[in-house]
């Protein structure tokens, strides 16, 4: 049973930072799994911050290209997520995610608020 627990959200201005922190555990294969981060705000649907496939290739929306990082530890089943110059438009319910055999695994999601 693959299980992820988020850490890491919280209320920021504008312009501030945060890290988002995935822990995984259970039936995690790293050597197939892509790894990452999905958001969903307030009526609209969930969708793809970053993620890193098992290549090391980083997928990533253009909204946040430039301002997230994402990085991924094997050794560890962890997966962050490096958020700066945060806007309002980011304000979201972050979830960690994990994708391998066709299956998809979520965490119960964290909550990022960006207003001044």
């Amino acid at each position: 049973q693959v299980r992820l627990m988020e850490s890491g959200g919280g209320l920021v201005q504008p312009g501030e930072s945060l890290r988002l922190h995935c822990e995984g555990s259970g039936g995690i294969n790293t050597f197939y799994a892509t790894m990452g981060w999905y958001r969903q705000a307030p009526g609209k649907q969930r969708e793809l911050v970053a993620a890193v496939r098992s290549n090391r290739f980083i997928d990533m929306a253009d909204s946040v290209k430039g301002r997230f990082t994402i990085s991924r530890n094997d050794d560890r089943k962890t997966v962050d997520l490096q958020m700066n110059s945060l806007k309002p438009e980011d304000t979201a319910v972050y979830y960690c995610n994990v994708a391998q055999g066709g299956n998809m695994y979520w965490g119960q999601g964290t909550q990022v608020t960006v207003s001044s």
